[in-house]
């Protein structure tokens, strides 16, 4: 079986993706809602990763 060798941003970004559509499936009731939350949720954390990301940029120097 081939290993999948993920960079940090690549898993972190998968994560992002499928929490974003578990979060989006079993939370709201009908179809619109479940995929305007489910986007929301996917930017929530895409931005969280890049503000993270910055953060320890600049701890870092």
């Amino acid at each position: 079986m081939p290993r999948m060798n993920l960079s940090h941003f690549e898993a972190a970004f998968l994560f992002a993706l499928f929490a974003s559509v578990v979060l989006g499936v079993v939370t709201k009731r009908t179809d619109n809602e479940r995929l305007r939350y489910g986007a929301y949720c996917f930017g929530c954390f895409l931005a969280a990763l890049f503000g993270l990301a910055w953060l320890m940029k600049l701890g870092h120097g």
